[in-house]
Formats: structure tokens, C-alpha cells, sequence
């Protein structure tokens, strides 16, 4: 089976909070091999287990165990993407939480979320599987407080929960805890997630517009893709992922999809495709993208394009282009 994989907009903020918290994200970002450049990509997906270690060691290395706490403050409903011009039109809260575990395989592969109601409460269980043993407090924290701010989103900054309940262990300091939701909160419960008033759910969606709720689900439904993203299309993304941190063999590949590398060049052939050819095809793309743009040398290309030399990029890029990647820059500026 694949290892879930989790869009870059599940680090809306990363950057800032941890320099605000004196830590060096880059390096920190680097150390679980996701490429910093990245996070513009916000649609990117990467390995969710990538994405939980990033967390638990900021944390650690901050001293701030509230850090996804933090770090939820500085997302938006936006930050779910094209699923948020649905959520926003949602007729109540009960249909924004239905249409969120609905599509949840649209933002976050590792993401389980389930609601149950019974004898006038509901309950969101949220539970996180990297696909792998790791620690989660700070990703299933950090799903915790983006499904309560879509409920406040949906009902007003009045509405409280009756209860916000963690698996792990209570903080040392739970101050942060204790004012992002304003509640009883419950720790080493025997779920992660949010207890609320039935009620509630049924309250209508201040902000929907009913003549819009038509048109935004169409929208989703142009952009929406149920179907699980194939192995072709994860080695794509991987090969584009980890080109700029060197890491970028069929062997990290195939790790990093929980798949070994036979299966790789199995389910490659049946495109038509071989690793090498995956790897070629996307190595010119972000040259051509790169070389393009101004944000980067031709020596920081070079590195992040994993070439041992600039001299043998700019060769490269030449068999490629039929021009220097100076010559490309040039022409494509004027």
C-alpha cells in the first residue's frame, strides 16, 4: 500500500513561526527532505510522514509543545483550497463537517475524520495515519484546531464546543490550549477530536449564500478528483520533490510511496515510461521553469537540479534547449 501523502498547504505559515521562534526552517525542512522552495506550491503533494516529523521536531526544538497550535493561527479557510469555496457556502455546519470528511482525501491522504451523533451531541473523532509508526501529537493538534476554526468559521466567534478531547498526555503549559478553544479540554481520551451540541450543526452558515452554493459545488466538482492519485503520478511528484535535496534515486522514491522498487518500475512501465525518463522529463521542466524566472542562479540551479558541476548544467541544458540557460534567460526576459 502507498504512504499517504499531504498537500505543502499543511504548512501554511512554517516558515514564519519558526523564524519568529528563532528556529531555521530551512535546515529543519531540509533534515526530512522537503524542499523549502516548495511551500509557493501549495497544491504540491508530499509524504505526510514528512510532513508530521517537520512538526514534532519543531516543536522540540522551539521548547513550544503548542506549536501547531501556533501554526493553525496563521491559516485561513483558503488554506483547504478549492474545497474552501464549497465549505464557505455550505447551508450549515453539520453539511460543511460532511463535505470536509467527504473530500478530506483532497488536502490531506493521512487525515481520517469522523462524525457520529448520539443523544444530542456529535462527535468528531480525527485521527492521523502517516503509514508508518511516529509520533502525531502536533499534526492531529494541528487537525484538531482547522476543523474547531472551520466550526467558528461557519457559526460565528459566540459558538463554543462542549469539549475538545486529546489521546496524548496534557502539556506541561496548556495556556495556549486553553485560550485557542475555550473549553473543558480532555486529555489521554480515548479519542482526538471535538465534542459539540447536535444542535449546533444545525444552526445555518452565517456566511452561505444559497444562490451561490450551486455554482461553488460545481466548481468542486470540476476540480475534485476521488480517485487516489496513481503511482505514475506520485513518482512525478516525488521525482520533482526531492530533485533539490539530492536525494532523488528510485530507491528514496519507492520509500518514500511504501512501495519497493520493482513495483516502481512495474507500474512506470505499464505508461509506457522508465524511471530515468520520468527523471529527464522533470529535471527539464523545472530547468525550463527555473532558468526562466530570476529567483535563482545558475549555480543554485545547478545544485538543486542535482548536477555535479554549473559546467556540466549549462552542457546539459544545452543538449535540452539548443541554447545556454544565459541565452534562455536573455531571450525570455526580452
Amino acid at each position: 500500500m502507498a504512504k499517504p501523502l499531504a498537500r505543502y498547504a499543511a504548512l501554511t505559515g512554517y516558515i514564519e513561526l519558526s523564524r519568529s521562534l528563532s528556529l531555521d526552517p530551512v535546515q529543519l525542512m531540509r533534515s526530512v527532505a522537503l524542499d523549502p522552495a516548495g511551500l509557493e506550491l501549495q497544491d504540491r503533494w508530499v509524504p505526510a510522514a514528512s510532513v508530521a516529523r517537520l512538526l514534532e521536531l519543531s516543536a522540540a526544538a522551539s521548547g513550544r509543545p503548542d506549536f501547531a497550535l501556533k501554526l493553525a493561527d496563521r491559516r485561513r479557510l483558503s488554506t483547504l483550497g478549492p474545497l474552501s469555496i464549497s465549505l464557505r457556502e455550505e447551508p450549515d455546519a453539520r453539511s460543511a463537517v460532511r463535505l470536509l470528511i467527504r473530500f478530506q482525501h483532497m488536502f490531506n491522504e493521512s487525515l481520517h475524520i469522523h462524525l457520529s451523533e448520539r443523544g444530542g451531541l456529535s462527535t468528531i473523532r480525527i485521527h492521523v495515519d502517516t503509514g508508518e509508526p511516529m509520533p502525531v501529537r502536533q499534526s492531529t493538534e494541528l487537525a484538531v484546531t482547522a476543523t474547531y476554526q472551520l466550526l467558528v468559521h461557519v457559526l460565528g466567534d459566540r459558538w463554543h464546543p462542549v469539549s475538545v478531547c486529546f489521546e496524548h498526555s496534557r502539556p506541561a503549559d496548556d495556556a495556549t490550549h486553553r485560550h485557542t478553544f475555550g473549553v473543558p479540554l480532555s486529555f489521554d481520551a480515548e479519542f482526538s477530536g471535538i465534542v459539540a451540541y447536535t444542535s449546533d450543526l444545525d444552526e445555518p452558515n452565517r456566511l452561505s449564500d444559497p444562490v451561490l452554493r450551486s455554482y461553488a459545488r460545481q466548481f468542486l466538482d470540476t476540480v475534485s478528483t476521488p480517485e487516489e492519485p496513481t503511482t505514475t503520478t506520485r513518482v512525478r511528484e516525488l521525482v520533482e520533490l526531492l530533485l533539490p535535496t539530492g536525494r532523488c534515486t528510485i530507491d528514496q522514491v519507492a520509500r518514500s510511496i511504501g512501495v519497493d522498487r520493482r513495483t516502481v518500475h512495474r507500474h512506470l512501465a505499464k505508461s509506457g515510461l522508465t524511471f530515468t525518463a520520468v527523471l529527464d522529463e522533470t529535471r527539464a521542466e523545472l530547468a525550463n521553469r527555473m532558468v526562466t524566472g530570476r529567483r535563482y542562479s545558475f549555480t543554485e540551479i545547478s545544485e538543486m537540479l542535482a548536477f555535479s558541476t554549473p559546467s556540466s548544467f549549462s552542457r546539459w541544458f544545452h543538449q535540452q534547449f539548443g541554447m545556454s540557460p544565459r541565452e534562455w534567460r536573455k531571450q525570455a526576459s526580452g
